[in-house]
């Protein structure tokens, strides 16, 4: 496994995504995956399956140490007590001693970032959580919240694949040492039917999704987490750490957000 490093903190590059996953599915799947050497999970309280995650992990025969487990404040529970609850709660369903990223699962205009932020700082001293961060934030949004924590804003959850463009975030994200970790990394299978992906992938006998994903992990700070329920989909994307795309290829990909990349690329120097 390759990681990602932010303010420190090292952070497996390509995770599990749980979303939709629920009950014994969710718990095999996790399973599976943890056999398979995957050992970052991401879960969210608005999933419903954070105790279905936890039996997978207590019995997977991993040291717990080894593994970087994400949960999420859904965007209601945003107040003091609220989030406190909300934590507390998560973690006693994981069962999991402590959560390692904790974060802000949408911003909520109600309810000001400082507030919740207070909250997970609180958390953190109390050793719910490790480190925190927060998900679908602005550039705007992210200083807010840097601004108002005593600790590291660790990371920045948010939807990001060759179909669509983050680049002011990446660009803070870099320039502030904070990690980007792409959700919906396949753009919900937007790329397996793409020809560019798939023409580069022939050259290093991958498929599209493959190549999607090896060009987020080979951008600076760039972590992502797709989703898969099947042995086979399990492994195809954890299989991404042989090969290296070009700069070329990378400029390929960048170009099908409508081409605009040389000057972040210069900025960014992958």
């Amino acid at each position: 496994m390759n990681y990602v490093t932010a303010q420190g903190v090292d952070v497996p590059a390509i995770g599990l995504g749980t979303y939709q996953l629920r009950g014994n599915e969710c718990t095999s799947v996790v399973e599976t995956a943890l056999e398979m050497g995957y050992r970052h999970i991401d879960t969210a309280e608005f999933y419903s399956n954070q105790a279905a995650v936890g039996d997978a992990i207590a019995g997977a025969p991993v040291d717990r140490e080894e593994l970087f487990v994400t949960t999420k404040i859904w965007k209601t529970n945003l107040k003091y007590d609220q989030a406190v609850a909300s934590a507390t709660e998560s973690l006693e369903k994981l069962d999991i001693g402590y959560i390692d990223l904790l974060l802000i699962h949408w911003p909520n205009t109600s309810v000001p970032t400082a507030e919740t932020v207070q909250a997970l700082n609180h958390l953190q001293e109390e050793g719910v959580g490790r480190h925190i961060g927060v998900s679908n934030f602005s550039v705007a949004q992210l200083e807010d919240a840097v601004e108002a924590s005593e600790t590291p804003i660790l990371a920045n959850q948010i939807p990001y694949n060759p179909m669509t463009d983050q680049s002011d975030l990446l660009e803070w994200c870099v320039s502030e040492d904070v990690l980007l970790t792409a959700y919906s990394p396949l753009g919900k299978g937007s790329v397996v039917g793409n020809e560019t992906l798939a023409t580069i992938g022939q050259r290093y006998e991958k498929s599209a999704p493959q190549v999607a994903l090896r060009w987020l992990i080979q951008q600076p700070m760039v972590a992502a987490i797709p989703k898969a329920s099947s042995r086979d989909h399990l492994a195809a994307n954890l299989d991404v750490f042989d090969f290296e795309l070009t700069s070329t290829e990378m400029e390929q990909i960048f170009d099908l957000q409508g081409g605009l990349l040389s000057q972040l690329r210069r900025k960014l120097e992958f």
